[in-house]
């Protein structure tokens, strides 16, 4: 099975958990959050959603992704200046560059910086249980 389909079936089993049937939109929903090679936010998600299978409302797109973040199989960031973005909670650890001129957002892992991490809480006499790392950029004009 590909990872967009275990993705799909791994939301749908998490509303059915939550009680939430899973209808056409919603279905279409989690497709669309399955193929979501960026962060979308709720209303570009509505809108891809609507362009499969017209009748979501972005309330059903706002309730349905609050039940998966619950549920574990999605993750919310609340990037500065933005409004809360989200992704599949099964991606590998990764952190994230904002370019604040475009929004865009990059997806990069560095063994070097992790290992810098781990390093300076042991210094301090702890360890890494979690961190999100979030770096705020813009294009050089070196570029």
């Amino acid at each position: 099975m590909n990872e967009r389909m275990k993705s799909i079936e791994e939301m749908t089993q998490a509303l059915r958990d939550a009680g939430i049937r899973v209808t056409r939109q919603r279905a279409a929903l989690l497709s669309v959050l399955a193929e979501a090679g960026d962060h979308p936010d709720a209303p570009e998600l509505h809108r891809r959603a609507e362009a499969a299978v017209p009748g979501i409302s972005l309330s059903t797109v706002y309730r349905t992704l609050s039940t998966l973040e619950s549920q574990g199989v999605i993750q919310r960031h609340q990037f500065e200046g933005a409004s809360a973005r989200f992704e599949s909670a099964e991606t590998d650890h990764h952190d994230h560059m904002i370019d604040v001129d475009t929004g865009e957002v990059i997806e990069f892992a560095s063994d070097r910086i992790e290992r810098l991490q781990a390093e300076i809480a042991a210094e301090l006499g702890y360890e890494i249980v979690h961190h999100r790392m979030e770096l705020y950029v813009r294009k050089t004009s070196d570029s």
